[in-house]
């Protein structure tokens, strides 16, 4: 008979630091809704540029933090996005928001074909084929003369003018349709952020999570105990390349002008957020949070030291690589054990039979 007095063991991943985070990070992301309610058109700017590097650094660190897939071509699918949506309000006459999501499709569609070349590579070759493979897209969409060719092009005004959600939003602020614009965009990069920290974190605490880390360990390994790896890293750069996809689709709507060399930057959209991730922490969904914020002040302190401020970030990484290898986050979490967004699994309640009366035999 079991013992009625004996409690259960219960896996659990939530920590008493985690459930106290959860109610303030609810408290940050109402108060961030309202911010177009107290705060200046430029600071939703600045905002904006946060929360779409953010995503693009989760996005990223979801690759080479998790899955082990250390890419440098992120911007293929940056500028991808971009021109998919680019084409779908120019040559269709849709409406921006729906191009958004469309080419985040579009950017996985794209992902497939490469993910069959670029997955036969490993390591360095990896790294420097997913480069080639965004030249190659860059090259290409440059001789798209309907799309302006290699000097790029801009959204028609009435495309962006006549969307019914910048209508609402100007109605509801009284607002311009320039600065409705910025609302609409924050918003929806907020949106953003918020479902692809969300969707990552739950993806870590799921089975799945736990095979992506066993590949990422040990590939062979994890193969030995039945995980699909090849499946495994193909889901997740799909995944990553859509989310990619939707980013740059939304920045470049933001911008509304589009040009090949800005699209497909390797500087803005891949250098940079390599750089946010290995600051903050790669392989932990707290780093690239961590990294944003510490990236956008050292932009604003540096930018007007000219190529110095390339010279100084790289400095900078290079000395968080020494002395913090794990990054700022993973060095503050390694000295207090807190962790905000927990997905390491402890056994927690149960009884020691044991220790009961009589020992284990009693």
């Amino acid at each position: 008979m079991t013992d009625a007095s004996l409690t259960p063991w219960k896996v659990e991943t939530r920590t008493k630091a985690s459930a106290t985070f959860a109610i303030v990070a609810a408290l940050i992301i109402l108060l961030a809704f309202a911010a177009p309610l107290f705060v200046s058109r430029s600071v939703l700017q600045d905002l904006f540029f946060i929360l779409t590097m953010l995503v693009l650094a989760q996005n990223w660190n979801l690759l080479a933090g998790y899955a082990g897939l250390v890419s440098v071509g992120q911007q293929a699918f940056v500028g991808f996005g971009a021109y998919a949506t680019f084409a779908l309000v120019i040559l269709a006459g849709l409406d921006p928001l729906a191009a958004i999501l469309l080419a985040g499709i579009a950017s996985s569609l794209l992902a497939v074909p490469t993910a069959f070349f670029l997955f036969r590579l490993q390591g360095a070759y990896f790294a420097i084929g997913s480069w080639v493979i965004a030249e190659v897209v860059r090259l290409a969409l440059a001789q798209w003369k309907m799309l302006g060719g290699g000097t790029g092009t801009s959204l028609p005004r009435e495309a962006t003018r006549d969307m019914p959600a910048l209508k609402l939003v100007g109605e509801l602020f009284s607002v311009k349709s320039s600065g409705a614009g910025d609302i609409l965009t924050y918003w929806l990069a907020l949106l953003l952020a918020i479902a692809t920290i969300g969707l990552v974190y739950r993806l870590l605490r799921s089975k799945q999570g736990l095979g992506l880390a066993a590949v990422r360990d040990n590939q062979e390994a994890a193969r030995s105990v039945g995980v699909e790896a090849r499946r495994m890293k193909t889901l997740v750069y799909l995944a990553a390349a859509f989310g990619t996809g939707l980013c740059g689709a939304l920045v470049y709507v933001q911008k509304a002008r589009i040009s090949p060399d800005a699209a497909f930057s390797v500087v803005d959209w891949t250098a940079y957020v390599i750089f946010i991730v290995v600051i903050g922490g790669i392989g932990t969904i707290e780093g690239p949070i961590v990294g944003v914020i510490v990236f956008y002040i050292l932009q604003n302190l540096l930018a007007d030291y000219g190529s110095w401020y390339l010279l100084i970030l790289g400095l900078i990484g290079i000395a968080i690589m020494l002395f913090a290898p794990r990054g700022l986050w993973g060095l503050f979490a390694e000295r207090t054990g807190i962790q905000l967004f927990p997905v390491r699994r402890r056994l927690t309640g149960g009884s020691d039979i044991s220790s009961k009366k009589g020992g284990p035999h009693g």
